[in-house]
C-alpha cells in the first residue's frame, strides 16, 4: 500500500440478525418460559388480595408513598429491608448456581431481554416473513409502498408492546385499576407518563433494534461468567471430531468414494448459524456472544434426522468429555456434571439463605418499636429536684385494626413514664402505621438513677389486644455526681 492510499477502515457496518424459524425441544421449552414469564409480569399487578380496610387490595404492590411492600400476605416495612436484601442475594446464588451447572442459561432462557427480544423477533416474523423475507426486505434499497407498510405495522406493533411493558411496570407502584383510569383520562402523575414513556422506548430499542448487540457489548455478565464455570460446566458445543470433515451430502457416492474422500457428519447446511438469535457459528468453539440458547441443537437435530444420522452433532456438553468421546468412550452421566462441589455449595448457600429469611419472617413481631433519646438537652432538672430524659418512641402496628399500647419500663424501679399527649402508660396506634409518641422517663431526687451518669433502662411495649410484647434497650442520663 502507497503513502498516498487511504488508510483502510476498522470500523464494519452492523448487519441485523433474522433468526429463521426452528421447532424442536429446546424451541419449545423458551415457548413456554416467555408465555409463563410474560404472563407473571403482565397479569400480576391485576390479582387483588382481601387484606382488610384500611390496607391496599392489590396482590403484589410497591408502596413508595407510604413506605410498604406487599406481597400477597406479607407486609415489608422499611425496617425489613433485609428482606429484599435476602431475595436479592438469593437471586444471585441462584444466577451463580445455573451458569456453573449450565452455563449462560439465564440468558438463554430467562433473562428479560431474551424474552422481549423472542417476542419482538416472533411479531417480525409474522408480519414480514421468516428469514430470507426478512432479508430480502432488508436488503431492498428502495423504499416502495410495501416495505413501508410493513416496516410500518411492525413498529407499531412494538411500540405497542413498549407501551404494554411500561404501563405493566408503574402498575406495581400504585393500584391497578385506579391508575389505568387516571392515565386514560389524563389525570395520572406526570412520574407515571415520564416511566411509561422511558420503558416503551427502551423496550422498542431493546427488543426490536439493538437486539444481540445488548447481550454482546452492553451485558456484563458475558465477561463475568467464566468465573462460574469449569470444565464440568454443560454448555453448547459442537462436537468436531464427529462433524469433521465438512461436505455437501451426495448420495450418489459409492463406497469407494467414500472411503477415499472420509465425511464427517456435518453436511455445511448452515441451519445453525441461520436460527441463532446472535449470528454466530458455533461450529468455531465457544465464544463470548452464545447465550446458550439452544435453538442451533434443534436445527442440527431436525437435520440429522432428515440425513438419517444420530442426534447431538451439536448438543449440551461438557469439555471434561471431549477427550472420553474422541477416545469412543461415552460421555459421563449429566447428573455427575450437575452434582459436583461447586454446585452443592451455590445450592446449600442458596438454601440457608431462604431458609434464614423463611425463619425470620415467621418469628417477626406484628408490633415493633424504635427510641431515639432526644439529646439536646441530655436531661431537664425539674422543680421539685427529679430528673427527666426524653425519648422519640416510634409505635409499629402491623396489624389491619388499631391497637392499644402500653408502655413500661424495666430498670431502676424508681423510674416512671409518662406519654405526652395523655395522663395514661397506654396510647392507641392506628392500623398499619408507625406512629410517634413523645416519652419521658422521670426519677426523682436522690435516686440512684438521678444522681448517675447514665443508667441501662428497657423500654416495654404490650399489645394490650393480645399480649404481644416487644422491647428496645437505652439509657438514662443523669447529673453524674
Amino acid at each position: 500500500m502507497s503513502d498516498s492510499d487511504p488508510a483502510p477502515s476498522l470500523y464494519a457496518a452492523r448487519e441485523p440478525v433474522f433468526p429463521r424459524r426452528v421447532s424442536g425441544v429446546f424451541r419449545s421449552l423458551k415457548w413456554y418460559i416467555l408465555a409463563i414469564t410474560l404472563g407473571i409480569y403482565y397479569i400480576t399487578p391485576w390479582i387483588r388480595w382481601d387484606r382488610g380496610p384500611s390496607l391496599p387490595d392489590q396482590a403484589v404492590l410497591l408502596d413508595l408513598a407510604n413506605r410498604r411492600f406487599y406481597f400477597f400476605w406479607i407486609e415489608i416495612w422499611p425496617h425489613e429491608f433485609y428482606f429484599v436484601a435476602g431475595l436479592l442475594i438469593m437471586a444471585g446464588l441462584g444466577l451463580f448456581l445455573f451458569t456453573s451447572a449450565l452455563g449462560r442459561v439465564w440468558c438463554g432462557y430467562a433473562c428479560p431481554q431474551t424474552v422481549w427480544t423472542d417476542l419482538f423477533i416472533l411479531v417480525e416474523r409474522w408480519i414480514e416473513g421468516d428469514r430470507n423475507a426478512r432479508l430480502r426486505l432488508h436488503r431492498q434499497k428502495k423504499m416502495d409502498f410495501r416495505k413501508a407498510r410493513l416496516r410500518l405495522t411492525k413498529w407499531t406493533a412494538w411500540m405497542l408492546i413498549g407501551l404494554a411493558t411500561g404501563g405493566a411496570w408503574v402498575f406495581y407502584f400504585a393500584d391497578a385499576p385506579t391508575l389505568m383510569v387516571d392515565l386514560v383520562t389524563g389525570q395520572a402523575h406526570p412520574i407515571a407518563y415520564t416511566t411509561m414513556l422511558v420503558l416503551t422506548a427502551t423496550t422498542f430499542f431493546f427488543g426490536g433494534i439493538a437486539r444481540e448487540q445488548i447481550c454482546i457489548y452492553a451485558c456484563p455478565w458475558p465477561r463475568i461468567q467464566a468465573a462460574m464455570m469449569d470444565e464440568d460446566t454443560l454448555v453448547v458445543g459442537y462436537r468436531d471430531w464427529r462433524g469433521e470433515p465438512r461436505g455437501k451430502l451426495n448420495k450418489n457416492k459409492g463406497k469407494a468414494e467414500i472411503a477415499a474422500e472420509p465425511q464427517g457428519d456435518c453436511i455445511d447446511c448452515m441451519a445453525c448459524v441461520n436460527v441463532c438469535p446472535v449470528g454466530i457459528d458455533i461450529r468455531d468453539g465457544q465464544q463470548l456472544e452464545c447465550i446458550t440458547c439452544a435453538l442451533c441443537i434443534d436445527a442440527c437435530d431436525d437435520v440429522m434426522a432428515k440425513i438419517g444420522k444420530p442426534r447431538g452433532l451439536i448438543d449440551y456438553m461438557a469439555l471434561s468429555d471431549e477427550a472420553h468421546e474422541r477416545a469412543g468412550q461415552p460421555p459421563k452421566n449429566i447428573w455427575k456434571h450437575i452434582l459436583r462441589p461447586r454446585t452443592i455449595m451455590y445450592t446449600a448457600m442458596w438454601g440457608f439463605v431462604g431458609l434464614a429469611l423463611v425463619f425470620a419472617l415467621f418469628i417477626r413481631s406484628d408490633i415493633d418499636l424504635t427510641v431515639a433519646p432526644v439529646r439536646n438537652p441530655t436531661f431537664v432538672t425539674l422543680s421539685d429536684g427529679s430528673v427527666r430524659n426524653t425519648y422519640d418512641v416510634r409505635l409499629r402496628n402491623k396489624h389491619g385494626e388499631p391497637r392499644p399500647f402500653k408502655l413500661s419500663l424495666k430498670g431502676d424501679p424508681a423510674m416512671r413514664v409518662q406519654l405526652e399527649g395523655t395522663p395514661y402508660a397506654s396510647v392507641e396506634v392506628p392500623a398499619d402505621t408507625a406512629y410517634l409518641q413523645r416519652v419521658y422517663i422521670v426519677t426523682p431526687k436522690g435516686a440512684a438513677a438521678s444522681e448517675a451518669e447514665s443508667t441501662p433502662v428497657r423500654i416495654w411495649v404490650e399489645d394490650l389486644t393480645n399480649g404481644e410484647r416487644a422491647y428496645k434497650d437505652t439509657t438514662f442520663n443523669g447529673k453524674g455526681n
